[in-house]
């Protein structure tokens, strides 16, 4: 799911200069794969037995193999837009059953085991950046894109073993459900407008740089710089879900929530104000370690808060905001891509404005409820919880909250 959803941001550049590919299509591009991602997490969440089939699963890898393969095939752009939909789609299914596999055999082992199966998306961004690096001069875009569909065929042969989640037992009589039981204390509302404001602003702001992070680096820097900054984000993404869960034993999440987020601002914008080598490596580590350390944190304190619908909402504003993210940038790219990071970077940063409101009397304890969550049945909410790309959950999701 790493390569085949995150890959294109090292090609982009190859495509701009060897297909004709410009840079308005190739934001619609990446906004036809947000908005692919966003429909096949919905699908996996409403529909769940999608979540427990192992066809699906093994269609899935296989159709997301296809959708890179196919994309040399062709130099038409609407249909590299319907790809990219597809393999968004493809994606987003792959991750949920995962994620619900995790949850589902991994729930007696070590709770940090789960952190570091996300950092899966990580180290397909790492290899996919090793990838299109070696082929730089090897080969050309289309090279690319089929190199990566071979690396996502060896990696699909590797997963093809992967039991997802099993069906939920049948309750014996059919009842009807009690209502949920109101719990005392602080009202969660005011806080959690702050977190749903912040998180689908970062939602807008990791997307911009996301996408043209590599394209913006190129422009001043050398070929191999931009393609070798994208491996140093999926290297320091790889252990960052399983270290800020670490960290946020040790202080509060809105604490830790409002510094990741403005060391990404930070990281963002050093290419676009600084250039250079060292400003690029730098900005390649900050964003990689930070980008899905924020959503471990925003959706852990969607559900500490026990907001209705918390998760599942934060989900879908983040979701939105990285469909308006490219959309948004898209007058900028005639100028080059520094000014769409300069966006970005001012767009994380008020996320983390919103974010400082929440260290203002955040309910760090709350009543524990009545009815205790079952932690070998997460809801379709924490399923959709682990759809962002971040894309990863925090293991507190799969417990009740504190």
């Amino acid at each position: 799911m790493g390569v085949g959803r995150f890959v294109y941001t090292p090609i982009l550049p190859l495509m701009h200069a060897q297909a004709g590919l410009s840079a308005g299509a190739g934001a619609n591009l990446a906004t036809a794969n947000y908005v692919g991602y966003l429909v096949g997490a919905l699908a996996g969440t409403l529909l769940p037995a999608l979540v427990r089939s192992t066809a699906v699963l093994r269609a899935c890898l296989l159709a997301l193999v296809a959708s890179l393969a196919m994309m040399p095939l062709t130099h038409t752009t609407a249909v590299w837009v319907l790809l990219r939909l597809g393999a968004g789609i493809f994606s987003a299914l792959i991750f949920v059953i995962a994620v619900s596999s995790l949850l589902s055999h991994l729930r007696d082992h070590p709770a940090h085991l789960p952190g570091w199966a996300f950092g899966g998306v990580g180290a397909g961004i790492a290899l996919s950046g090793v990838l299109v690096l070696v082929l730089r001069t090897a080969g050309d875009w289309e090279t690319a894109w089929w190199a990566s569909a071979a690396l996502a065929a060896a990696l699909t042969f590797v997963a093809w073993g992967l039991r997802p989640e099993p069906a939920a037992p049948q309750p014996a009589s059919a009842a009807e459900p009690a209502a949920p039981e109101r719990t005392a204390g602080p009202r969660p509302h005011r806080w959690f407008s702050a977190l749903f404001a912040s998180y689908t602003l970062e939602g807008v702001g990791y997307i911009i740089a996301g996408t043209f992070l590599v394209a913006a680096i190129e422009q001043t820097s050398p070929g191999w710089i931009g393609s070798g900054a994208w491996v140093l984000v999926g290297l320091a993404a790889i252990p960052s879900s399983a270290l800020w869960a670490a960290l946020g034993r040790r202080w509060s999440r809105p604490d830790l929530l409002l510094a990741a987020l403005g060391v990404q601002a930070v990281g963002i914008a050093l290419p676009a104000l600084v250039g250079g080598v060292a400003a690029a490596l730098i900005s390649a580590a900050l964003f990689g370690a930070t980008f899905i350390g924020v959503s471990t944190l925003a959706l852990a304190a969607g559900a500490h808060l026990r907001f209705p619908r918390a998760v599942a909402l934060l989900t879908a504003g983040y979701s939105v905001g990285q469909i308006l993210g490219p959309l948004a940038v898209t007058p900028l790219l005639h100028h080059g891509y520094h000014q769409a990071l300069v966006l970005a970077a001012a767009v994380v940063l008020t996320a983390a404005l919103a974010a400082f409101v929440l260290r203002f009397g955040f309910p760090h304890h709350l009543p524990t409820p009545g009815q205790p969550v079952r932690r070998s049945q997460p809801t379709a909410e924490h399923r959709l919880a682990s759809m962002d790309t971040m894309d990863t959950m925090d293991t507190d999701e799969a417990r009740p909250a504190e």
